[in-house]
């Protein structure tokens, strides 16, 4: 890949734009595939192109005709443009999609979620696997199945399935330390395989029948328990033909709650796209093994007035950026360069991959009923956002605010007593909430172990703002809030401004949202600089807005620190030994039944442990020895 830059004839002030300037480039350009870049006089990208024939690309934005209303304005905002060359036309794809995401043009399309999706699990890194949801990267050892459209549609598939084939949901070193079998044994949700409930050949089995059921084999599954049941009766163990029976009920749920199971599509997405007055839904169900493992709805920003083939183009490419497509992609409408975004998505893949726009036929109507979903969503989505942008309105109005703000930060912490303390920082604006913004941050200054809640917020709003500073000091990006709600009252008020002003940043509104009298929801007073504290009416639709954002970062900060709890909980004195990993952890608590009896163990026997070499059992005593 090799870079063209190159510039054209020098212009007197003030600086020119649109065509002239376009056609500027065109004698330094050759037939070659790229990336083209669009900028305005301040140096900001407009757009981010791609082209089989960079010259002829730039060529035809130079004629003064045939252009949309988009492409128009564009071109009359363009006064420099940046080139880079490619060796084919599906890398000049990937680069183009790449450079979106990072520079998010504004006439360009631009997904703008890009969480990943949750899997289902069934781990075989321990004699006996472990079913549970798995997020991010595949590097476990195991069996994958998804992805799901959300952890809820995980956690509904993955409570069905304990309640049908049993399989322990607990951690490695939870199995090996039981002594008894858990709760979910005694609730008949796990065979209990760590005290010998079942045989290794027996759970087995389960394993193997949860695999095919989430491979689409749910018939034979459902054959085999029913058959299992009657063998049961006949042989008068009334009591396990009784639990079989709650099995394949539960099975039965499962199939219920998956919705569509269609015959025949064994792997696909669907992807459907509703435009409506500017604005787009693209919907996206998951098809697996025969069942419909969920779907989500996605609102991509339209770059000023795109078409549906440009928005779908763009939304499948930017989508499977870091997916693994399936085999087939059935589309509600053609895209722009079919050839070229099947073999970039081939090549991601790594097989074959095939987009279809179906016409008639089961597909079609998988196809129909995504686009319904879209339409429907998207009416929702309008509505909201109108009574959200009156509800940014009022805020601005009730906080005197110089415009309706479009990123609010409300911030809150999470301890008890000083242990575990994170911070979080939620945000919202004219779509509601983005979950994508949100932010942990995990106290690490003395604030969090005195409990000085004006200290952790002091870390928190410091790291988040030199943060800012740091990559975007001009504020060019969308990244910078327009107010901050700050969970406290005037001493947190004033701690804020402290910290604004030592980081030079005195034009960003904050106020503290204090509980009022009682701590009553209700009777918020609202905290500002220099002000005498105000409350809102009761009835007011701005407090219960300001409510539900403090909430929001009230569940978000309390869940960090639950979460930053139970991992501390799990956690043993083994975590911090060097070349003690997972496997030599849990063999030593199997072997001595808990870290403490680890602590004493003297070399020779924890040279009687598998895995355990002598100069390891060294490096382990001289540890806990070095520690008193």
């Amino acid at each position: 890949m090799t870079t063209q830059t190159p510039e054209p004839e020098a212009e007197t002030a003030p600086v020119a734009t649109g065509q002239a300037v376009i056609q500027g480039y065109l004698k330094t350009l050759d037939a070659s595939p790229g990336v083209y870049r669009m900028l305005n006089q301040k140096g900001e990208v407009l757009y981010v192109g791609k082209a089989r024939n960079l010259k002829a690309r730039v060529s035809n934005y130079a004629r003064g005709h045939g252009h949309s209303a988009r492409i128009a304005r564009m071109i009359f905002e363009t006064a420099s443009m940046m080139f880079l060359t490619t060796r084919t036309e599906v890398e000049a794809l990937l680069l183009e999609q790449n450079l979106i995401k990072q520079l998010k043009p504004r006439y360009n399309v631009l997904m703008r979620d890009d969480k990943s999706f949750p899997n289902i699990l069934i781990s075989k890194t321990h004699d006996f696997p472990q079913l549970k949801k798995h997020r991010g990267k595949k590097s476990e050892k195991g069996a994958y199945f998804g992805p799901f459209a959300s952890a809820g549609a995980v956690n509904r598939t993955l409570n069905q399935l304990q309640k049908v084939f049993l399989l322990r949901n607990c951690t490695d070193a939870m199995f090996d330390s039981r002594t008894r079998p858990c709760l979910q044994y005694q609730i008949k949700r796990c065979a209990a395989p760590c005290v010998g409930k079942v045989t290794p050949e027996g759970y087995g089995q389960l394993v193997a029948d949860a695999e095919r059921f989430l491979q689409g084999k749910t018939t034979t599954v459902q054959a085999n328990l029913a058959a299992e049941m009657a063998k049961a009766s006949e042989e008068m163990e009334f009591e396990r033909a009784a639990a079989l029976r709650d099995r394949i009920r539960a099975l039965t749920q499962v199939q219920q709650a998956q919705g569509i199971n269609p015959r025949g599509v064994a792997e696909a997405d669907i992807v459907a796209l509703h435009l409506e007055n500017g604005q787009a839904c693209v919907q996206v169900f998951f098809i697996r093994a025969n069942q419909s493992w969920g779907n989500r709805d996605f609102y991509p920003r339209t770059g000023a007035g795109a078409e549906e083939a440009e928005i779908l183009t763009a939304f499948l490419t930017q989508f499977y950026d870091d997916k693994e497509p399936p085999r087939l992609i059935l589309l509600s409408h053609g895209v722009e360069d079919e050839d070229l975004v099947v073999q970039a998505l081939s090549d991601r893949a790594g097989r074959k991959v095939e987009l279809a726009v179906p016409l008639r036929g089961e597909k079609a109507e998988l196809v129909e009923n995504a686009t319904r979903n879209a339409r429907e969503s998207l009416a929702r989505k309008m509505a909201e956002g109108a009574t959200q942008n009156k509800l940014l309105a009022g805020l601005a109005e009730a906080f005197d605010l110089d415009a309706p703000p479009q990123r609010i930060e409300i911030y809150d912490n999470a301890h008890i007593q000083g242990s575990d303390a994170v911070g979080g920082m939620v945000v919202a604006g004219p779509d509601g909430f983005v979950k994508s913004q949100y932010r942990k941050f995990n106290i690490k200054s003395a604030a969090g172990a005195n409990s000085d809640d004006f200290g952790m917020m002091k870390e928190v709003l410091t790291r988040r703002f030199e943060r800012l500073l740091k990559e975007d000091p001009d504020r060019k990006s969308d990244m910078w809030p327009d107010l901050l709600l700050i969970d406290g009252g005037a001493g947190q008020v004033s701690a804020v401004g402290e910290i604004m002003a030592e980081l030079g940043v005195d034009d960003v509104p904050f106020i503290g949202v204090a509980k009022g009298i009682d701590r009553d929801a209700g009777k918020e007073e609202f905290h500002r600089p220099g002000m005498r504290p105000f409350a809102l009416q009761r009835n007011d639709p701005v407090l219960y807005f300001v409510q539900r954002l403090r909430d929001e970062a009230h569940r978000w900060a309390n869940g960090a620190h639950v979460a930053k709890r139970a991992k501390q909980v799990g956690a043993t004195p083994l975590d911090d030994i060097p070349g003690v990993g997972a496997t030599r952890k849990r063999a030593l608590l199997a072997h001595f039944g808990s870290a403490k009896a680890v602590s004493r163990a003297g070399v020779s026997d924890l040279m009687a442990v598998d895995g355990i070499s002598e100069a390891m059992a060294q490096v382990i005593y001289d540890t806990f020895n070095a520690r008193g």
